[in-house]
């Protein structure tokens, strides 16, 4: 008998080469909105323990329900009478596609077990192109053999010759299976026959596959899994659009995985070149490296050198793409005077629809040094902020935590910046701020170890607003011999210190892993404004540490800071 993992394999296999799917190339335009603060991290999608079971239950189409009928069955019980292996031995002895189905007529112990084999054997022979599938995928015969494979028959009737109406109804059950056979994978998805199946498919598959997920918004973990692995292990490579819809389903769906992420841009690198005439696909390559903050300094040195020498053909949201994502994973080309004389004087307020866009791509320019007086100028103006509040989503408060950015970059970091600022009682101030859950945690076990070290709760403060778009997790006062001081007093020459945890979000991961731009951008604007900043990174402070380590930890930072005063 021929394994269920042969079976899966062969049958999808075939059904895969018939499916028309559409390509799922994002428009790069796109902007890289962030979830849950200034930090843009892109947040797992909430799942309930009725949804995760409804994930991992098989939905009951005709082909992933048999795998799980399959369960029951009894190879012992199967093929003990002489009748079953005579329809053993005509299959093996069966040359053609009547042959095989003519086995199935008057039979009655013909088995699901035979079934099986049946389908396996037509599949094979496809995939010789051997015969093609339309030759019989509308033979009576033929879909009874789906029907028993598609649910549970009684022995007592399944030899039993199907009625009309009943042959009408599987027709109709075949003919939607063939037009989403995805649903074979996606309907066992998180069982052992999954990962068997996704082994046992064709790269381009898996890619079909991977966008599908993304396109259903299913984060099956162990089927991505299966998926990372056997597209990582392919010896095939990717194709340029290939590579943007998998990082196109990594992001969507938040999956990092650094072999796979590895793989995908190794094989863009290759492929780029030989790309003259769409910049649409490159802008989504872009777009999806900085949602999942996914550092490689070889393939973004690789995508500016494309722009560069493509700037005519490419539109202004892949450009843009190009320097948001540049911001987020805090990348400096080495031909940043060509990058701002060549692609930033391309872009002008008129090629965006969205103020809101207009201001990410200024906001972008900041983190890389390449902002000029008139971008500044055109986003803190007054009419600006009106215009702002006439886009469909008005002023969201990403849009006044990135003005907040630019406003106290202008004051501290701009050189003879003249231009306008935000007054005293812009709306932009009014921005509710608050960390993810995630961050919240890791922040509440930094405070607690600094409740232990510190003499009392006046000599520091939590969830400072800094008023320029973030918050500040903690601030103290020291002393130049490192005593604690008392927030409540005034202490001119007290060293100021701010404290900042860095999450598993505040980073760039991949090849080049570093902390990101906006990191980098809130650190420099705090030091212009006399802190001395303290990073407390995940990756250093656990709040699984006992107390006296973390408390410790800190402890170790605050000599370091008042020893270099």
């Amino acid at each position: 008998m021929l394994g269920l993992q042969r079976f899966a394999g062969s049958f999808v296999s075939q059904l895969y080469r018939r499916a028309a799917y559409s390509s799922s190339v994002r428009a790069a335009g796109v902007p890289l909105t962030p979830t849950g603060g200034q930090t843009d991290a892109v947040e797992p999608e909430a799942r309930t323990p009725a949804a995760e079971a409804a994930a991992r239950k098989p939905r009951g189409h005709l082909v992933a329900t048999a795998f799980e009928s399959l369960k029951n069955d009894n190879p012992k019980d199967e093929g003990k009478s002489l009748a079953s292996s005579k329809i053993d031995e005509r299959i093996i002895n069966a040359k053609t596609v009547n042959g095989l189905l003519a086995i199935t007529e008057n039979n009655n112990a013909f088995s699901r077990k035979h079934a099986l084999r049946i389908v396996s054997i037509l599949a094979e022979w496809s995939t010789m192109d051997r015969v093609k599938i339309s030759e019989f995928e509308n033979d009576t015969r033929f879909l009874r053999i789906c029907r028993m494979l598609g649910r549970t028959v009684p022995k007592s009737n399944g030899a039993n010759s199907k009625t009309l109406g009943d042959s009408n109804s599987t027709s109709k059950r075949i003919s939607g299976f063939r037009t989403d056979d995805l649903n074979t994978v996606l309907g066992v998805a998180g069982d052992d026959e999954a990962a068997k199946l996704i082994a046992s498919i064709s790269l381009p598959q898996m890619v079909k596959v991977m966008s599908t997920l993304a396109q259903r918004k299913r984060r099956s973990t162990p089927l991505l899994r299966s998926l990372a692995f056997n597209i990582s292990s392919a010896s095939e490579a990717l194709d340029l659009k290939q590579s943007a819809d998998v990082l196109y389903a990594m992001s969507t769906l938040n999956f990092q995985d650094s072999v796979l992420g590895a793989k995908v841009c190794a094989d863009v690198q290759t492929a780029l070149p030989k790309n003259v005439e769409k910049s649409a696909v490159v802008g989504s390559i872009i777009t999806s490296l900085g949602i999942l903050r996914y550092r490689d300094l070889d393939i973004l040195e690789s995508l500016t050198q494309w722009l560069l020498k493509n700037s005519e053909i490419c539109r202004p949201q892949d450009l843009s793409a190009y320097f948001l994502t540049s911001a987020l994973l805090n990348f400096k080309s080495a031909q940043l005077e060509e990058v701002s004389n060549k692609l930033v004087k391309s872009i002008v307020r008129e090629d965006f629809t969205k103020q809101s866009e207009w201001l990410s791509f200024v906001w972008s320019l900041t983190m890389l040094g390449l902002v000029e007086h008139s971008h500044l100028a055109s986003v803190l103006s007054s009419d600006f902020l009106e215009a702002l509040q006439k886009d469909k989503a008005g002023v969201t408060p990403t849009s006044k935590m990135r003005l907040l950015n630019l406003n106290s970059y202008a004051q501290l970091l701009a050189t003879d910046y003249k231009g306008p600022l935000l007054t005293a009682d812009s709306p932009a101030y009014q921005v509710p701020m608050a960390h993810p859950k995630a961050k919240q945690v890791l922040v509440n076990g930094m405070l607690d170890a600094l409740k232990s070290l510190l003499p009392a709760s006046n000599h520091f403060q939590s969830a400072v607003d800094s008023k320029m778009g973030f918050l500040i997790d903690a601030l103290c006062h020291f002393d130049a011999n490192k005593n604690p001081l008392p927030l409540d007093k005034e202490n001119p020459n007290a060293i100021r210190v701010a404290l900042m945890v860095i999450d598993f979000h505040d980073i760039c991961h991949g090849t080049h892993r570093s902390g990101s731009g906006v990191t980098n951008l809130t650190f420099d604007l705090l030091e212009r404004s006399g802190y001395h900043v303290i990073p407390v990174p995940y990756n250093e402070f656990s709040t699984s540490d006992k107390l006296l380590k973390r408390v410790q930890y800190l402890e170790s930072k605050f000599k370091a800071i008042a020893s270099s005063k």
